[in-house]
This record gives structure tokens, C-alpha cells and sequence, in this order.
């Protein structure tokens, strides 16, 4: 259809936890919606659960190369181009931030900046969220659980009898350790029919049996059962075009097999990550954009952030047969120790490593096997802090670049002794592994899972990117619904954020469109059986 132009009430770009749950919340009202994909869909295989293909083999991994502005090193990111985006392989933990977390926040090397909304304005939309993606946990027990108008939808996840033992033996140390949130389609009252079948390979694979609460199986596809949505999956879009005045995008360009398409719409939601969303609005300049589009503020692309995150494997002094693992968190430390007047960060378990892991990260084990009998893996968090030249760019061919410089190591590095001083309490070794495969890790830049922050919000047109409803400042009919928003990145998971904030834009999208959203009831955990 080169030369052709499509229109549509709304065009997505992007089927992750942004760009697959605002599709999702728009589809009931009747708008014709154009969902576009660069990837296709995820290969169903019994690779899937295969951890030399996952993590080894790299079989999922599609995102090409970018760019160590630094070094001008190339480097493989760990991103993942699939309809569902980077939830196909994510670890399903879906926190709320901290009611604190949206309030100025002193830390180690500077000062978190606070959000121009409260958490307050994002109660709803987090409740909205846990019910549609069917979190699993519980309230009150973690202690800086930040107050919610509704109990989880679903109960906690059991602990597996080792980590039942970690959760006393933490109790016994003083702590407070609390059931993660969990967003897994998971039914252990009657297992005959869960879709979740509680496998070792969860955190960090693709589930073959579409058992996790990814952006594909929870809003997609559902979202895709109404006639007036379609998706167009191997369509990498490549520029955005405006009209003469340079405020409205009048044209989207894409790439797809080899093909160039051009749609329009009269609202275009960017929703590609990050990364790339900072890296199309860069990609986009012209006569009127010089800078970017909508990059009058010279805020796109900057601010990047990706936490500061550990990957550890402790081993326990007895066998750990534990299969599902990631069921167990620690935020005692996520404000500080009390001796240290900075946040540290916060703790929580990882899936199981196994054997050929342990063997990838500890070649000279003369007992891989042994070793990952033992294995209690953990992940630990520390909030980034935003730094203007911390950036993504893209040259003259459109690749990107990132240029990046950690913050609050030292924190990192206190909540990592936090841990290592637990190990003896917990019955542990005194040796810890860093698990380098983990596909979150930061083995240095390529640790993209939690990048957020390169188009922030905000009120006033010169110090942010997007105004409070996340539209582009400069377009009168572009808005964001991804991580690009970000204004801090606090020390927790983002795809609850993202996917909250989502159904925020969905609301603004819809009133601007003159739509109605009626938010349609999450899929069942569990189908009605027949009598």
C-alpha cells in the first residue's frame, strides 16, 4: 500500500504494558484502532522453557545492536520485540510505587524529583491495573505498602517449603518479609484448571503455556476480539510527520516487510519503551522539529534511567527443591537502614537458577548440578537518579546510542552488605555467585529491563517533555503511554506504573474522542465450569 494513507480514530505504536493496555481500554468504545507491533508473535516451542536456549542461545533475543556512546562499543540489548513486548519474558512483579515515592526524595547523590501528580491521582488506575493483570498478594504486610481502595484480586502465592524457612528465619532477624505481588494466572485452590502450571522456568522465559500475566495474553489478544481493532504486527515505524503547522502528526511511516505503509489518525499513542520512544521522537525531526519532535524543551532522550540492580545466588546450607521461587520480597531497607540517613533499595527473590546457569556464571564449579540443588537466587534494587547526560541519541541513520553513568552505587552497595549479612540468619554460605545471565542484570549498559525517563512529565513546557495527561507539550495529538514518563525511578518494578499510567491516557484519550470507557471485567482466573 506504499503511498497510500490509512486513517484511524487511534493509532498505538507499541503492544507492551503501555501500547497492549491502552489498546486493550480503548477497544470497547467502537474507535477504530491501529495497533503496530516491529516484532511478530511469540514463538510457542518447548524452547520456551529451555534455559540454554533462553539465556545462552539468546533465541528470543531480536533487538539487533546499540551503541555505547561512551566507549563506541556495540552491545546486544536485553529487549525484546514481540507482541506483548518485554512482558513475554518479564517476571511478572507488578508493585505499586510508594505513596513517598512521588514526593522530592534525598538520596546518597542527589535529589529524586518530585512528580507533578500524587500518588493519590493513581490509586484508581492501580487498582484498575492489579484487577487486570489478576495480582496475586496481599496489604499490610510489607511495610511500605502504600494505602489502596481494594484488596489484591487474588491471594498471595504460597511459599515452597525452603522459602517458607528464609521468610521465619528473616522474621527471626527483625524483618518484615511479605509475599511479592505476583501477576501470574495462577489458581492453586483447584490447579486442575490454572492456566499457571507453577514451572521452574517463569522469570525470565516466555510461557509456553500462557500462563503469566503478559501485555499479550491479558490485553492484546482480548482487545483483538473487537472488531473495529487491528494489529499489524513486522511494522517498525520509522518517522512522524506533521502537518504545515508542525502541531498535529498528520503521518505515520512504516517499515514493514520491506515495505513502506503510511497511516494517519487523529491520536497517536507512542508506547515502544524508553528507549525507543525517545529514539522515534529524535528520528522525526524536520524543518519545524529541528531538535526532534517535540523536543523544544531539548528534554527527549535525556534523564534516562535503569536502576542499579544486582542479580545474586546464595547457597543454602541445605537442598533448596523449591521450583517456583519468586515468591518472597524485603523492603525493610527501601528508605534506609536507619543508621544511614540515604534509601538503599529493595530485595526480592528470583526464579531458580539451575545447573547450566550456575555452570554460565561459575565455570571452574567442579558440581554445577550440586551447586544448583543449593541455590537461593535473589534481586536487589537501587534507585538511579535522572542525569541530563545520561541519553539515548540516534545518528544520521536513525541508530541509537546510549550514554550512561550510574548514580547511588554506594547505596547499591550497602543494600548488597545488607544482604550478604543476612546470609548466615537465612542459612546460607558465606559465598555469593553474581548470576551475569539474568536477563534484568546490568552486565553493564545492555541492562535495559527497567529503562524509564527519556520524555518526563510535567507542568511546565520548558523543563519537561509531556504535559500531566502525557501529551506531547509541542503536538497538539500525540501522548505517551510507556515508561518515558518517568520522572524518578524509585527502587521497584515499573510495569505496574506503566500499566496503571496507561489506563490514565486511555481516560484522556477517550474524553478527547468523545468515547466512553467502561472497563470491561479481567479475563477469569479460572473459567466457570459446567455442572
Amino acid at each position: 500500500m506504499s503511498g497510500t494513507t490509512d486513517h484511524y480514530d487511534v493509532i498505538v505504536i507499541g503492544s507492551g504494558a503501555g501500547g497492549g493496555t491502552l489498546t486493550h481500554a480503548l477497544a470497547p468504545t467502537g474507535k477504530r484502532i491501529l495497533l503496530l507491533e516491529r516484532g511478530g508473535w511469540m514463538p510457542r516451542e518447548r524452547e520456551n522453557w529451555d534455559s540454554r536456549s533462553v539465556w545462552l542461545d539468546h533465541r528470543y533475543t531480536n533487538a539487533g545492536q546499540w551503541t555505547d556512546a561512551a566507549t563506541g562499543k556495540r552491545f546486544t540489548p536485553k529487549q525484546h520485540y514481540y507482541v506483548g513486548g518485554n512482558t513475554k519474558v518479564y517476571g511478572a512483579i507488578l508493585f505499586r510505587f510508594r505513596e513517598r515515592d512521588f514526593g522530592a526524595i534525598t538520596h546518597v547523590d542527589g535529589v529524586s524529583p518530585a512528580w507533578p501528580i500524587d500518588y493519590a491521582d493513581l490509586e484508581p488506575y492501580y487498582t484498575r491495573a492489579e484487577q487486570l493483570y489478576q495480582v496475586h498478594g496481599v496489604r499490610g504486610v510489607d511495610p511500605t505498602d502504600p494505602p489502596s481502595a481494594a484488596a489484591y484480586p487474588h491471594p498471595p502465592i504460597s511459599d515452597e517449603p525452603r522459602v517458607a524457612q528464609l521468610s521465619a528465619d528473616l522474621r527471626a532477624a527483625g524483618l518484615n518479609p511479605f509475599p511479592l505481588p505476583n501477576g501470574i494466572l495462577l489458581n492453586e485452590a483447584a490447579p486442575e484448571v490454572s492456566a499457571c502450571v507453577r514451572c521452574a522456568t517463569c522469570d525470565g522465559y516466555p510461557c509456553l503455556v500462557n500462563g503469566k500475566a503478559d501485555a499479550q495474553v491479558i490485553a492484546v489478544v482480548p482487545a483483538l476480539r473487537h472488531p473495529n481493532v487491528t494489529l499489524r504486527t513486522n511494522a517498525l515505524v520509522t518517522r512522524l510527520e506533521t502537518d504545515p503547522s508542525g502541531r498535529t502528526v498528520s503521518r505515520v511511516v512504516v517499515e514493514r516487510n520491506g515495505v513502506r505503509e503510511e497511516y494517519s489518525a487523529d491520536v497517536v499513542v507512542v508506547a515502544g519503551g524508553a528507549i525507543n520512544s525517545a529514539a522515534l521522537m529524535l528520528r522525526s525531526a524536520s524543518d519545524r522539529h529541528p531538535d526532534g519532535l517535540g523536543n523544544s524543551s531539548g528534554l527527549v532522550g535525556r534523564n534516562l534511567m535503569m536502576h542499579n540492580n544486582s542479580s545474586l545466588i546464595a547457597f543454602s546450607k541445605v537442598p533448596n527443591p523449591t521450583k517456583f521461587q519468586k515468591t518472597l520480597g524485603i523492603n525493610d531497607f527501601y528508605y534506609g537502614d536507619g543508621d544511614w540517613p540515604y534509601p538503599l533499595g529493595a530485595m526480592q527473590m528470583l526464579g531458580k537458577s539451575d545447573a547450566v546457569l550456575i555452570g554460565f556464571d561459575a565455570p571452574e564449579a567442579e558440581d554445577p548440578q550440586d551447586l544448583a540443588r543449593h541455590a537461593l537466587d535473589f534481586w536487589l534494587t537501587t534507585e538511579d537518579l535522572p542525569l541530563a547526560e545520561n541519553r539515548v541519541t540516534v545518528d544520521a541513520d536513525g541508530e541509537i546510542s546510549l550514554r550512561y553513568t550510574p548514580t547511588n552505587l554506594e547505596a547499591h552497595q550497602r543494600l548488597r552488605a545488607k544482604f550478604e549479612g543476612l546470609l548466615d540468619r537465612i542459612q546460607c554460605r558465606e559465598q555469593v555467585l553474581e548470576n551475569y545471565s539474568y536477563r534484568g542484570g546490568r552486565l553493564g549498559i545492555n541492562g535495559v529491563a527497567h529503562q524509564n525517563g527519556t520524555m518526563r512529565f510535567g507542568v511546565d513546557p520548558a523543563g519537561s517533555v509531556l504535559d500531566v495527561d502525557c501529551r506531547v507539550h509541542d503536538l497538539d495529538n500525540v501522548y505517551v503511554a510507556d515508561s518515558s514518563f518517568f520522572v524518578s525511578s524509585t527502587a521497584l518494578n515499573p510495569t505496574l506504573t506503566i500499566i496503571a499510567n496507561a489506563l490514565r491516557v486511555a481516560d484522556r484519550v477517550a474524553d478527547r474522542l468523545g468515547a466512553v470507557i467502561r472497563p470491561e471485567a479481567a479475563s477469569p482466573l479460572v473459567p466457570a465450569r459446567r455442572s
